[in-house]
């Protein structure tokens, strides 16, 4: 198991809005300055040598805010790199795979679109984390089919892993999420789109100390 409290702001990397190398790793250093509990570096394209030398760096990076870093569905790069875990897609290669592959204690987490038996399967095959979404429209994935919130509430009330919600997740609805019970939630461009990243990952983390307070 993970030795990282999967707990808070789950920021993903996004190619276009860090053109290079440098824009990358200032964007995601703000990100963690501001709070940011775990990173994805999710990068799409078939340069493989670009993609291992930016896992690296923000391995290193992470590894100076004592924060994990997962690599979106590249078990290999994952290794290579040195990063915390994987998280993978439906179509991104097997669960108890991974596991033997990265080891007893790395992170992987498992998309389950808006599925509660696929969670309960990732779940069974060793998953540390499930994720729900799109939760609200998404410019990243703008044909995603929506989750409930009250799939967020059924996974917790029947799932012993932590649960993260993604998809058009923004300082408006957040709460909504933070609320039906999900542990972290996944943000893309309403974190890194903005004029100060920093600022705006301190406001989401300070939605689930409120919504903590809430409860009590």
């Amino acid at each position: 198991m993970t030795e990282f409290p999967l707990h808070g702001l789950y920021a993903i990397t996004d190619s276009t809005l860090m053109p290079n190398t440098d824009s990358l790793l200032l964007q995601v250093e703000q990100a963690l300055r501001g709070g940011a509990h775990i990173i994805q570096y999710r990068d799409k394209s078939n340069d493989q040598t670009l993609r291992l030398q930016q896992a690296i760096a923000l391995v290193d990076l992470c590894q100076q805010y004592q924060r994990p870093i997962l690599i979106n569905d590249d078990t290999q790069l994952a290794k290579a790199s040195g990063a915390d875990g994987v998280h993978l897609g439906q179509g991104d290669g097997n669960i108890e795979d991974a596991r033997a592959y990265l080891g007893a204690t790395a992170i992987i987490g498992n998309t389950c679109h808006n599925s509660l038996p696929l969670a309960h399967s990732a779940y069974q095959q060793g998953a540390d984390y499930v994720a729900f979404g799109a939760l609200f429209p998404s410019s990243t994935k703008p044909d995603a089919t929506l989750a409930p919130m009250s799939l967020i509430r059924e996974a917790k009330a029947t799932l012993p892993v932590p649960v993260v919600a993604i998809g058009g997740i923004n300082m408006d609805n957040a709460d909504q999420v933070i609320s039906a019970g999900a542990d972290m939630i996944a943000v893309i461009h309403n974190l890194f789109a903005n004029d100060d990243i920093c600022a705006q990952a301190g406001q989401f983390n300070a939605l689930f100390n409120c919504s903590a307070h809430d409860t009590n």
